[in-house]
């Protein structure tokens, strides 16, 4: 099936080219969400007319987009859960809660807008993508450990200081064990 995509869509291309996918991804995803409409040769002249216009809005969204990437530039998001001794999560962290924590730092964006690959289950700084605009996308930090002090420690890098304590229980329970 021919369409004719009203912006940008990432591996498919760019906004009023004519592209062939197949039936159901037309169908289901394309033309619902209004990235594409069917490429019959009114709507193509209908896009033709409306093509300055269709640019215009697009010019407008992604510079809306890049204002929020700006401020969304250093956001560094804290996730508090537990885990076990080698740093994997007991759940994991999905692209569910990641939305809702940028949300709740200020920023609305919604589950579809994160990209990662599958969901983080392990302790440490991890960067992310968040796409606000489908030529734009910026990265943002989580930081997923047990406890908030360990959190700051780990936002400064220093996770000598966290270890300190640990081995120098391991040293005295080695002592007391003699």
């Amino acid at each position: 099936m021919e369409v004719i995509l009203l912006q940008r869509v990432e591996k498919l291309g760019h906004m009023g080219e004519i592209v062939t996918v197949k039936p159901g991804y037309a169908r289901n995803h394309l033309i619902p969400k209004g990235f594409a409409d069917r490429a019959t040769k009114d709507r193509i002249a209908h896009f033709e007319t409306m093509k300055k216009q269709f640019e215009a809005d697009n010019i407008k969204k992604r510079d809306e987009a890049q204002s929020i990437a700006d401020k969304m530039e250093a956001l560094v998001v804290e996730f508090i859960r537990p885990a076990g001794d080698t740093g994997n999560l007991y759940g994991s962290i999905r692209r569910k809660d990641i939305a809702q924590a940028v949300s709740d730092a200020g920023f609305t964006i919604t589950k579809n807008q994160v990209k990662i690959p599958e969901p983080v289950k392990s302790i440490g700084i991890h960067t992310i993508e968040v796409e606000l605009h489908p030529e734009l996308s910026t990265s943002v930090i989580l930081n997923i450990a047990m406890t908030s002090e360990e959190a700051k420690l780990q936002l400064k890098g220093d996770t000598k200081e966290a270890d300190e304590p640990q081995e120098a229980a391991e040293v005295e329970e080695t002592s007391t064990a003699d």
